[in-house]
């Protein structure tokens, strides 16, 4: 969704995707709908699916909505991670900071994350936070050391708070943690010229 490949209006030629994809036009097909009902596809009945227009606020509304549920999931596994959680979190984030390789950063964020969102014990909060994280793309921030300084900044936060029991801060510095990231999306968006005219 927030990759910039294909930019607002452009059609999407589904049996060209089934090939490159090596799969049948169904699944094609099926997963245009399930995107359309997340908004990120538009089909127009006999012309096609289109890449739906999407605005600035659209995308921040998209990591506001993956912060809320994420800081809800904090706030829960403040009370419910164990020492041996707290730890794994300890030697996650440590990881993240001795290794500047974007595959083991992207691969360590994903594991931190989602030690805290089992932590919630919610299998509803953990499927809306696989549907909203499936729409950004890997390495999207690699390439920007500053997001990279900010994200090991705000792990340690999170983890400190999360240490300290405290589930209301777990809660203020995930969400603030995932707006930032929807602000830099933005900002990457607008880089690639994906609002151009």
């Amino acid at each position: 969704m927030f990759g910039g490949v294909l930019r607002p209006g452009t059609r999407v030629d589904q049996e060209a995707l089934a090939r490159r994809l090596g799969v049948s036009k169904l699944p094609v097909r099926e997963a245009l709908i399930a995107l359309e009902g997340e908004g990120i596809i538009q089909v127009v009945p006999r012309r096609g699916a289109y890449v739906a227009q999407l605005s600035r606020e659209d995308i921040r509304d998209h990591y506001w909505m993956l912060g809320a549920i994420s800081g809800l999931a904090a706030e829960r596994a403040s009370v419910n991670l164990s020492d041996d959680d707290l730890g794994e979190l300890d030697r996650i984030a440590t990881a993240m900071e001795d290794d500047d390789t974007a595959e083991s950063n992207e691969r360590l964020n994903f594991e931190f994350h989602r030690v805290i969102n089992r932590g919630a014990r919610s299998r509803r909060l953990i499927s809306e936070l696989k549907m909203l994280s499936s729409a950004i793309p890997t390495g999207f921030y690699d390439v920007h050391p500053e997001w990279v300084a900010w994200g090991l900044r705000d792990h340690r936060e999170i983890l400190d708070a999360l240490c300290a029991r405290s589930g209301g801060m777990a809660k203020v510095l995930t969400e603030g943690h995932f707006l930032r990231g929807g602000n830099q999306a933005v900002a990457l968006l607008e880089a690639q010229g994906f609002w151009a005219d």
